[in-house]
């Protein structure tokens, strides 16, 4: 008897859940709300696409800092290592004659070294601003072909092409306007970098690391 209930009960259980499971419900839908055919599925009109991410200099004002960070994200994208196609070196791209004026012989030691980079950037700063000196006095706050002249244009124009063609351009009033191996002029880096406080940098004659 007992042998029979054990076979009997899990049957009995089995039926009760399946009496208590889900059932099918037949639902109804209106006419005015089937789906009959395929229907055209809509994408936003204007939709943005970035082929590549925007790279853009860190923002820090009309500082110091400021004007030598967008100068670097300009020359180099602010790399330290980096090489350009004519031999220029670092984050400031510097060139080997202008390290061998400011005391600095080993281009290797110099790629690798972003505490070096950063102090003949001061230092080249400060001898530029000694050449042109003169000049800073006579035209910032004029203006040369519509753009007002600063100190921060000229000192970033004389990083770009030297501060003898900076005097040539000034003395010329904008007539002879020289040009890097990549198209960039001096007129092109008085404007883009014209306005950053650069008062710190003391004028140095022949400096040296």
């Amino acid at each position: 008897m007992r042998k029979w209930t054990s076979y009997l009960f899990p049957v009995v259980m089995i039926f009760i859940l399946v009496s208590f499971g889900p059932k099918q419900v037949n639902v109804s839908v209106p006419e005015a709300l089937r789906v009959t055919e395929p229907t055209e599925v809509l994408f936003p009109n204007h939709k943005i696409v970035l082929k590549k991410p925007i790279a853009t200099p860190p923002f820090l004002g009309t500082s110091y800092n400021g004007f030598k960070e967008a100068l670097a994200f300009k020359e180099s994208q602010g790399n330290y290592f980096t090489t350009n196609a004519f031999g220029y070196l670092g984050k400031y791209q510097f060139g080997i004659g202008t390290l061998e004026l400011l005391g600095v012989y080993n281009a290797t030691l110099f790629l690798n070294d972003p505490i070096l980079q950063e102090k003949v950037f001061q230092t080249n700063l400060s001898r530029n601003k000694w050449i042109l000196r003169r000049d800073i006095k006579r035209f910032v706050g004029k203006e040369i072909n519509g753009q007002e002249i600063t100190e921060s244009g000229i000192l970033a124009a004389a990083h770009l092409a030297g501060a003898g063609n900076v005097k040539k351009y000034l003395r010329s009033y904008g007539k002879n306007n020289v040009n890097d191996s990549f198209g960039s002029s001096v007129a092109y880096y008085m404007k883009r970098f014209s306005g950053y406080d650069i008062s710190n940098v003391i004028p140095i004659r022949n400096p040296k690391i």
